[in-house]
């Protein structure tokens, strides 16, 4: 079932969406996130960089990365990473290790992969588990029905 999300929300998921268009246009698979305080403020924002050769480069990733350096704990917890596309197990449990709060995404991982699976793609190394199968304690919201279209036509341009 799809998550309706709130007017504040749909505007960080709609920057994930931008930010997924930038890193298509530099050449990077179409990932994004935002890194949203639990006070509303937006505390950083990321996009997809494994074009470089590091796969491990996903936004989410870096996010995590970046709470574990600058907040604390309790500030961590009340977080919520808005992203494009539902976490990879690397990047879940990343967010469940440094312990930031909810997920919102756009796009499940088994959305992705049908897509995928339809244009005739090989399937991706890693095994796309569902958040809650890799964090069990992270809330997750998603998909989000209104921007779904969106971001699957960043993925078949990017697999085009």
């Amino acid at each position: 079932m799809a998550y309706e999300p709130t007017q504040v929300e749909m505007t960080h998921l709609r920057r994930c969406v931008e930010l997924a268009a930038e890193a298509l246009a530099a050449g990077d698979e179409p990932f994004g996130s935002v890194l949203v305080a639990g006070s509303g403020e937006v505390l950083a924002e990321d996009r997809n960089r494994v074009a470089g050769g590091d796969r491990t480069r996903h936004p989410e990733f870096e996010l995590a990365r970046w709470a574990a350096e600058r907040m604390a704990p309790d500030e961590r917890a009340a977080a919520t990473v808005y992203t494009s596309g539902e976490h990879c197990p690397m990047c879940a449990a990343a967010h469940g290790w440094v312990g930031l709060g909810r997920i919102v995404y756009v796009a499940s991982s088994a959305q992705l992969t049908g897509w995928l699976a339809e244009r005739g793609l090989p399937p991706a190394p890693v095994r796309p588990i569902p958040v809650r199968d890799v964090a069990p304690d992270v809330r997750v919201e998603g998909p989000v029905a209104e921007l779904e279209a969106d971001i699957r036509a960043l993925h078949a341009r990017a697999h085009g």
